[in-house]
């Protein structure tokens, strides 16, 4: 897709959005926020159905995962011995011409981006010269042109990482324009010295200025958990290896804040932080890939839109990383990142508070630091992951056009309309009669207004994946019609067995049997 065909398709799913109730600006009436946004009648719906999937499949399917719920406000060495105090920091880039901003690592990794996919091209072409007989990895090791393209990215990356570490960031601005690395809004090639920026909110916490400490607002959920791992693990009777997840609100001061709901100053996380051996970690590591991956795979969204990028400049915390990436209106992006973040943050917090953070091993009948497994998603990506890769134009063979969010029908927010197809003759009574029985197991939607094809095309653009049509028959026999959204093939089903045959359509029980648990 080109940029321009990108650029249309995000805003249109973002003036969708706000049509159809699922995110608006915040505080429009008074021109907005930056970067800030609400979630409407829709979103929300939308919203919580993807946090209750990653809970249920957290918590719920785990014997050794429980969930908690921490507090935004932390003591505020809680963000020393984490480091954030002192390396929560991006390093910015202006245009001098377009007063644009950038991060100067984005702006490199996004270069290395455009030479793999050189490479890709070059495989691509061989491929289909050679047919059957191609060998990929033969080729990756013997083409003069990818063995260039590929020196050229492991100078990148070595000068990169080494800036980056060393924080040598007139290196980083020459390496920019070394590489000819151009302003993507103006193409200009005027940059200004790389600068460090901490992005965490602080505030004052007291009643009285004077008497008042400096806090911050979080700017991550995974502190919360590490600080209760002894209350957990002690009450919870907890063994190694045991998770635990968390849902919460975490603030950002972005200042490249763009890209809708990608990047926002106010967002949420679902984080899982589980607790191995030392020793063990990257086999957990690999695991932890493989099922988070297939967490994203079993709502049946396009894999081709789903790729692994391992990290090259790991956190002073990890010894190994990856993002899953998400194909979103804007590119391949993070989605989520799993981590293996060694004993750093335990010791840390050992270190800083002067209380054991051990876990007593009574087959081994010793004491040791646990290392950690992250898994962490982005709540709101996720939300813009599944609206932007559903958000469908269709061309009917009458001629028509429907636009229609082919939402993963456990994910839905409406899961169920109801609508008579006259307002008249029993059918509303009829109508109400059957909402009463879905409503208590089913979020629906009654609609009477309008023509019958123009209710479904509203229904349609909220992705609502059923329709139950109440007719004359529907009076005589006791059947409506269930209309299906993606295929708009109707059939006739009894009353009676209606709340069945949703149930087995739109409840979360098919999708956890594709997971590995």
């Amino acid at each position: 897709m080109a940029n321009n065909d990108k650029e249309n398709m995000l805003k249109k799913i973002i003036s969708h959005a706000k049509e159809y109730g699922f995110v608006f600006p915040s505080s429009e009436i008074y021109d907005g926020l930056g970067a800030v946004y609400d979630y409407g009648q829709n979103g929300v719906g939308l919203k919580n159905n993807i946090k209750e999937y990653w809970w249920k499949s957290m918590v719920q399917l785990h014997e050794n995962i429980v969930g908690i719920d921490a507090a935004i406000f932390m003591h505020p060495t809680t963000w020393k011995a984490s480091g954030h105090v002192d390396a929560f920091n991006d390093p910015l880039i202006d245009n001098k011409d377009s007063k644009k901003r950038y991060r100067a690592d984005v702006l490199i990794e996004e270069h290395i981006t455009k030479i793999e996919q050189k490479i890709k091209k070059e495989i691509a072409k061989a491929a289909k010269r050679f047919g059957d007989s191609f060998d990929e990895n033969q080729f990756r090791s013997t083409n003069p042109r990818v063995l260039q393209y590929q020196e050229n990215i492991d100078a990148i990356n070595q000068r990169f990482k080494t800036g980056m570490a060393n924080e040598d960031f007139a290196d980083l601005k020459a390496l920019i324009e070394e590489l000819g690395i151009a302003d993507p809004v103006s193409g200009s090639k005027n940059w200004t010295d790389v600068r460090q920026f901490n992005l965490m909110f602080a505030t004052e916490l007291g009643s009285v200025a004077e008497g008042a400490s400096k806090i911050y607002l979080r700017p991550e959920t995974a502190q919360g958990i590490f600080v209760n791992f002894l209350n957990v693990q002690k009450t919870g009777r907890m063994k190694i290896p045991f998770g635990i997840a968390q849902i919460g609100k975490a603030f950002r001061n972005e200042i490249i804040a763009r890209q809708f709901i990608f990047r926002m100053r106010e967002f949420e996380q679902m984080e899982m932080q589980f607790f191995v051996k030392p020793g063990e970690e990257l086999t957990w590591y690999e695991s932890w890939k493989e099922r988070r991956l297939e967490w994203h795979l079993a709502l049946g969204l396009d894999p081709a839109n789903f790729r692994f990028h391992d990290h090259l400049n790991l956190a002073h915390y990890a010894n190994a990383a990856c993002d899953i990436e998400f194909n979103f209106p804007m590119g391949f992006k993070e989605l989520e990142g799993i981590h293996s973040r060694t004993d750093f943050d335990l010791k840390a917090h050992e270190e800083y508070s002067g209380k054991k953070l051990q876990f007593f091993d009574p087959r081994e009948n010793k004491r040791y630091v646990p290392y950690v497994i992250e898994t962490s998603i982005g709540l709101d990506r996720m939300f813009l992951a599944v609206l932007s890769s559903t958000y469908t134009e269709e061309v009917l063979e009458d001629g028509s056009e429907r636009t229609v969010l082919k939402l993963p029908p456990v994910l839905a927010p409406v899961k169920v309309a109801i609508l008579p197809l006259v307002n008249k003759d029993g059918l509303p009574e009829k109508s109400r009669e059957i909402l009463d029985l879905l409503k208590y197991d089913f979020n629906c939607q009654y609609d009477f207004k309008d023509a019958i094809g123009r209710r479904y095309r509203r229904q349609d653009a909220i992705g609502t994946p059923l329709c139950v049509t109440v007719d004359s028959q529907t009076m005589v026999d006791d059947t409506v019609t269930l209309r299906h959204r993606d295929s708009m093939e109707q059939e006739r089903v009894a009353v009676a067995a209606l709340h069945a045959k949703i149930g087995g359509l739109v409840t979360f029980s098919k999708t956890f049997q594709r997971l590995h648990v």
